[in-house]
């Protein structure tokens, strides 16, 4: 990877990642909280959102081992339900807000993409576009996953049941070690999260053609 793509790819990571969490901070607004927008993270400058360890510590330690995949995250948006104008709805919609975003961009840039792959002296923007692309779906399909705290776990929250949500809530201290060991378990030459995150990519990939 040369260091002009290098630098341009976590820009991409680090905007789309950004985007993912003001995209659940404006739903929210739109279903009337304001928690978000009083935080000042209702913003893409990158400042307000950055995590430690998701936005600096591990993307540079996948840069530095030599990783092929480049992955990270934002600082969650604060998020308040209790001042949702419609609870039920603004819960699912919110949690669904940051992977509808990354799949949009995702979808976007498979678009220009093959645009662009019409002319052959374009293949620096092409490259560009289907990093976009592959980096947002698989930000996608990792946030897809029903495990606390990540937005799958929220999206299958809000439409279960009072007495089930609160079985399912009971879950949510052991989330980071379930994460944990889909990551240690191996498939062959790789994780079991690594082998779900290629297999469903995979398949969005083929289906936008990349």
């Amino acid at each position: 990877m040369n260091p002009e793509f290098l630098a341009i790819s976590i820009v991409i990571l680090l905007f789309s990642v950004i985007l993912h969490e003001v995209m659940h901070g404006y739903v929210a607004l739109k279903f009337g909280d304001k928690t978000a927008l009083n935080a000042g993270r209702l913003t893409l400058n990158p400042i307000p959102h950055i995590d430690l360890v998701g936005t600096i510590l591990l993307p540079g330690l996948l840069l530095l081992s030599g990783s092929p995949i480049l992955f990270g995250w934002a600082k969650p948006v604060p998020v308040n339900p209790l001042h949702f104008n419609d609870l039920k709805r603004g819960e699912l919609l919110v949690s669904a807000a940051g992977i509808l975003a990354n799949l949009g961009l995702a979808l976007v840039s498979a678009v220009l993409f093959h645009i662009l792959g019409s002319f052959s002296s374009q293949p620096f923007l092409s490259q560009i576009f289907y990093f976009t692309a592959d980096i947002n779906l698989l930000l996608a399909v990792f946030n897809l996953l029903p495990i606390p705290p990540l937005d799958g776990s929220k999206v299958l929250l809000s439409q279960l049941s009072y007495n089930l949500a609160r079985q399912y809530q009971a879950f949510e201290q052991y989330g980071f070690l379930i994460l944990l060991g889909l990551m240690l378990v191996r498939v062959g030459s790789t994780s079991l999260l690594g082998a779900y995150l290629g297999f469903v990519v995979g398949i969005l990939k083929s289906f936008l053609g990349l």
